[in-house]
């Protein structure tokens, strides 16, 4: 029979455990072994059966159990440390207090999804995955962040196979109350909401909950609440379910009501406001709006109010290509905005100017989240060096008249929280070698370029952990091997070969990610003839672990992922390739430590960072991966393959991809494969031993999320916060003010007339000429504009790269038609083809980048030698 009604009985613990709940509510046991090893000890078979949740573990121990603990003295002598351990990691002074300067009081960390740990299911893939790191990095790191995102009741989809290897999805409904999680109440025990106004005057409710990740709270808000009606309940149920309308509510419920569930968080409990705004992808850009719609309650016009908002907000794109970014049509986001709807006192227009496409190429009907991300942030960063690049470019037309190199996207290279994914082997390991604090503090604050002390570790110790960390994932291999073929249909009398699936001694690689087409998840089956005799080479085998999840929506990568599964059911192969289904955060932690090789074959430049590589290096794993991403920015022969890309302009996708998989199985046949079976002296692959201690000692230390989370604060928290507390009322009038009259003035500002004292097509290097520029300032002064010589070699067709710039100053007064004459050097610093230009952008004390209004003035063609080459 099927219940008409379900709620949780929470256990009633006795008085000496009571900090056992505690314990279990505050996420830090995701990453914290002795809290792990504290709640295991609990009751070790009941542990394994609620898959390592202290909250589940908590509701399923028997009365007798939980008396027999409570007159347990060395049990109760580990419960006081562990439960004092946390309340000092709490409250103690980190890395962020002991740093110099005018820090952020608090920052707002907004992302649709957040991956902290399995128990919590919030998260579909790299974005999720990295807010979760992005939070627990800034918690060991002491930074006063808040995180916030929204509360799935289903998730995302689990994952399982029918008997042709078509990929099923299931939609387990979560209940909050039996999740690490606690209900944000307002002083009369009642749940704090927030409200969002919807069309034809309904409402959409929803409930913050919090979940505790160490020091930083992370709200969540949860639309299945009784006040609503049932469309409105469904807000919240799927993460990126459903169509347009569903999309833009989980997006204005996030940003519009995330902010508000900020400010009800921070006057409930006292928490600093936020000074600083981190939008996480474009999905909760619309908290630039709430914040507009804040200002202007308090007095301040549109404009001044989104001067004062674009200080204080940090924008990070993820997506490398258009189609990655949420974009809606424009009557449809009118419909939920103005007098009858969210934010009733700003006008539509003014709303959606932000969002829409008006620049070439865009498409002006449409709504762009990442558009309206970058015009409300005055900060904004791409995620690994190619990524910026590929940014810059993406994002020109919002500049234009400026080079992509000058378009102010930076870039912060993403990281991985190495207490979540370092096996507690290697991380044991670490403390043999250097003490328990030493590593910790590596991990989580970094900071050193280099971990040399892995140079310490003897070969044989290097090697015994890897095959150690190698038959774990064996046994964990066949043990979801087992589970997904009896989901398939299959009789236990039909599994017995399971039993011999992957060998702990021969070279595994690992490939595991979402199924997009540009991941390439089939590209090792572009010749199968000869992934077989790799796989089954008599002297040097290979063997490979995959898995990937497809999004429901998307068929071609259900394909992909059937496509591999039948290949991996050849019983000729079967026990040296697999594919396991569901993959998340339990399988991942397993998978990264216990492969040699973690397999990445995207297409460039289409994998912003991908961070899986990372978390496989943090354990000793070597990459081999096509040059995208992070691995573009820290590859070296010493620790990895480069798989070259065959990215020519004529060379057409089918092409690619035969050429790419050759060259993928090239490596892997002539010097992967060789180099883990090669044995020295004593017995030990040597030459691949020192490949794994290069990765250890100089990729560690790059790939850490502390690393990422510390460039945050020094290079956008910081100077947004800076931004923030200058931008007062009269300052963000006198910005908007200054801005409108040098945007409606600017048709006027002209470069007039270049001359300078070289008059020999060629120079000597270290000869400094003298530049004298005529500039027209229309209704502009000296004090509104900079006016800059731009040099640098040139190429064939006269665009001068590798710019340098150099300001000019006024000489003297305007003539009559407000004409100004401005002079300065230009040193000669380099050989060869070289030029110059002149240009004139607006300047301002509160501008954070010369571009950021994309207005700028060049000479014209028949300016003189001031638009074209100098020296040759």
């Amino acid at each position: 029979m099927k219940a008409i009604r379900r709620f949780t009985v929470r256990p009633v613990l006795p008085e000496p455990l009571r900090p056992l709940s505690d314990l279990a509510r505050n996420l830090r046991w995701s990453w914290h072994a002795e809290t792990r090893d504290l709640f295991q000890s609990v009751d070790p078979e009941r542990w394994a059966v609620s898959d390592g949740d202290p909250v589940r573990l908590l509701g399923s121990v028997s009365p007798a159990r939980l008396a027999e603990l409570a007159e347990d003295r060395r049990f109760l002598r580990r419960l006081t440390a562990v439960s004092d351990d946390l309340a000092d990691y709490v409250t103690g002074e980190r890395w962020y207090q002991a740093q110099s300067g005018e820090l952020p009081a608090a920052v707002a960390y907004f992302s649709p999804e957040f991956g902290i740990t399995a128990a919590l299911p919030q998260y579909s893939g790299g974005l999720g995955i990295l807010a979760g790191d992005h939070l627990k990095a800034a918690s060991d790191l002491g930074v006063p962040l808040i995180g916030v995102g929204l509360l799935y009741r289903h998730g995302y989809f689990r994952q399982s196979l029918s008997r042709d290897g078509w990929q099923q999805e299931h939609y387990p409904v979560l209940d909050p109350n039996e999740l690490p999680l606690t209900l944000v109440e307002e002083p009369d025990g009642t749940p704090a909401q927030v409200q969002l106004a919807l069309p034809g005057g309904r409402q959409l409710h929803a409930r913050i909950w919090l979940a505790q990740v160490g020091r930083v709270p992370l709200l969540m808000l949860d639309s299945d609440v009784e006040e609503n009606d049932l469309g409105e309940r469904g807000v919240t149920d799927r993460l990126y379910g459903g169509g347009s309308e569903h999309r833009l509510l989980q997006e204005m419920l996030l940003g519009i009501g995330g902010v508000r569930a900020v400010r009800t968080y921070c006057r409930l409990t006292g928490h600093p406001a936020p000074e600083v705004f981190h939008t996480n992808e474009g999905h909760a850009g619309f908290l630039g709006l709430e914040r507009i719609a804040e200002l202007s309650d308090q007095g301040l016009d549109f404009d001044p109010a989104l001067e004062a908002v674009r200080a204080g907000t940090v924008f990070t794109t993820h997506t490398p290509v258009p189609a990655g970014i949420d974009r809606f049509d424009r009557e449809l986001v009118a419909h939920h905005f103005g007098p009858d709807a969210e934010l009733p006192r700003i006008d539509v227009e003014r709303i959606l100017r932000l969002g829409m496409e008006t620049y070439p190429g865009g498409e002006p009907n449409l709504f762009n989240m990442a558009v309206m991300g970058l015009r409300l942030g005055q900060r904004a960063n791409g995620v690994s060096l190619l990524h910026g690049n590929v940014s810059r470019e993406m994002f020109s037309g919002l500049w234009p008249g400026f080079d992509p190199a000058e378009v102010p996207i930076t870039s912060v290279t993403n990281g991985v929280h190495a207490p979540t994914w370092v096996a507690p082997e290697v991380f044991r390991l670490g403390v043999r070698q250097i003490g328990a604090q030493r590593t910790e503090d590596a991990l989580t604050v970094g900071g050193s370029d280099r971990w040399d002390a892995v140079g310490d570790i003897p070969d044989q110790d290097i090697w015994e952990l890897r095959r150690s960390l190698r038959e774990q994932l064996v046994d964990e291999v066949r043990r979801r091997l087992r589970a997904s073929w009896r989901q398939r249909g299959a009789g236990t009398a039909e599994l017995g070969w399971i039993d011999d699936v992957l060998d702990p001694d021969v070279l595994t690689i690992g490939f595991a990610r979402r199924v997009p087409s540009y991941k390439r998840l089939t590209l090792m089956l572009r010749d199968r003839d000869r992934l077989m005799d790799l796989l089954l080479h008599p002297e040097h085998p290979i063997q490979i672990v995959v898995a990937g999840k497809a999004h429901p929506a998307d068929d071609g990568g259900k394909r992909l992922v059937q496509e591999l599964v039948r290949f991996a059911d050849d019983p000729r192969v079967r026990h040296r390739i697999v594919f396991l289904p569901d993959y998340g955060m339990a399988m991942a932690q397993k998978l990264y430590p216990g492969c040699d090789i973690w397999l990445n074959n995207p297409l460039r430049p289409l994998e912003a960072c991908g961070t899986s590589g990372m978390k496989a290096a943090l354990n000793g794993c070597l990459n081999l991966s096509v040059l995208d991403g992070w691995w573009d920015e820290w590859f070296q022969p010493d620790f990895g393959w480069s798989i070259p890309t065959a990215d020519g302009a004529g060379t057409d996708p089918e092409r690619r991809d035969d050429i790419e998989a050759g060259a993928l199985y090239d490596l892997l046949e002539q010097r992967v494969a060789p180099r883990f079976y090669e044995r020295g002296r004593h017995g030990l692959p040597d030459r691949w031993i020192e490949m794994v201690r290069q990765t250890l000692t100089l990729l560690g230390p790059k790939v850490l999320a502390g690393r990422m989370v510390r460039e945050y604060v020094e290079r956008l928290y910081t100077p947004a916060a800076h931004a923030h507390r200058a931008m007062d009322p009269d300052s963000a009038r006198e910005l908007a003010a200054w801005k409108t009259r040098v945007r409606s003035a600017w048709h006027d500002v002209t470069v007039d007339h270049v001359e300078t004292s070289a008059h020999m097509p060629t120079a000597e290097l270290g000869t400094t000429l003298a530049l004298r520029v005529r500039v027209g300032l229309g209704e502009l002064g000296p004090d509104d504009v900079e006016v800059q010589a731009v040099s640098g070699r040139v190429d064939q067709e006269d665009r001068i790269t590798d710019a340098a710039t150099v300001p000019l100053k006024p000489a003297g007064g305007p003539d009559t038609e407000n004409r100004w004459l401005y002079e300065g050097p230009l040193a000669l610093d380099r050989t060869g083809p070289y030029g110059y230009t002149i240009r004139i952008l607006p300047t301002h004390r509160h501008l954070a980048s010369s571009a950021e209004l994309g207005l700028v003035a060049v000479p014209s063609e028949e300016t003189g030698e001031g638009g074209g080459v100098l020296m040759r």
